[in-house]
């Protein structure tokens, strides 16, 4: 946990692999972090990979895949690593006015 890698968001060709030995060790290890642009979880059981996914704070959780950006699907973080969504049709809402007119 002292090394760089484990603390701040990397970019580029590179990832950070850390053994654990339980999912609450690894749910713990995941969010030990000020950030949370994106997380992968890479396993044969995709059932729970889901349960697991809903306790990473992350804005996007990909399972058996690696993190990507592609326009149909929302892209975004949370923590320091941002908020809202870019992209797909939730992305577009967050670059629109709404007007509300109210008449009794």
């Amino acid at each position: 946990s002292d090394m760089p890698a484990y603390a701040e968001e990397l970019f580029g060709p590179v990832f950070t692999i850390i053994k654990v030995n339980t999912k609450e060790e690894a749910i713990r290890v995941a969010n030990d972090s000020h950030y949370g642009l994106g997380a992968s979880i890479w396993t044969t059981d995709i059932e729970k990979a889901k349960i697991l996914a809903t306790q990473i704070e992350s804005g996007m959780v990909f399972i058996n895949n690696i993190v990507h950006s592609e326009a149909r699907i929302p892209f975004g973080g949370v923590k320091l690593s941002g908020y809202g969504r870019e992209l797909a049709e939730v992305g577009m809402k967050e670059f629109v006015n709404v007007k509300l007119v109210y008449v009794k």
